[in-house]
């Protein structure tokens, strides 16, 4: 957000290997290590990112982000909705099910991190209900 040429020259030299994080909190971008609120919405400065020409954009719910309670899918499915870049869901996923209930949001994949060290998410387990409710690409 703070200085988006770096992410054009980055993208023109390294093309689709670029993927952009987004966080935010209430639907606002938050900045200098989630100190700061801004008033930039996360689905504007995903468009401008995607402008820029990003192919991957990771989105991660601050407030949700290592409580383990489970994702925000409802702003999940709103950013996959609203952009054209490829969403990595981040933030919240505390069980399989968490995971299960992306599928529908139209996100490209999730980032499980508390929940494996936890022992909340069996990745094993996980790989095969998401292969068998179609949920590969997740």
């Amino acid at each position: 957000m703070k200085n988006p040429e770096l992410v054009a020259q980055a993208v023109e030299e390294f093309g689709d290997k670029i993927a952009v994080g987004i966080d935010a909190k209430d639907g606002l971008v938050a900045i200098s290590g989630w100190e700061e609120v801004s008033s930039v919405s996360a689905l504007e400065l995903a468009e401008q990112m995607c402008n820029k020409g990003v192919k991957t954009i990771i989105y991660t719910d601050i407030a949700t982000d290592g409580m383990l309670t489970g994702p925000n899918v409802s702003a999940m499915k709103q950013m996959a909705d609203s952009v054209s870049a490829n969403i990595i869901a981040s933030g919240g996923v505390g069980s399989t099910d968490d995971i299960i209930s992306l599928i529908s949001t139209g996100v490209e994949g999730v980032i499980v991190g508390k929940a494996l060290y936890a022992g909340k998410v069996d990745l094993k387990d996980a790989l095969y209900r998401l292969a068998s409710t179609g949920g590969e690409k997740c």
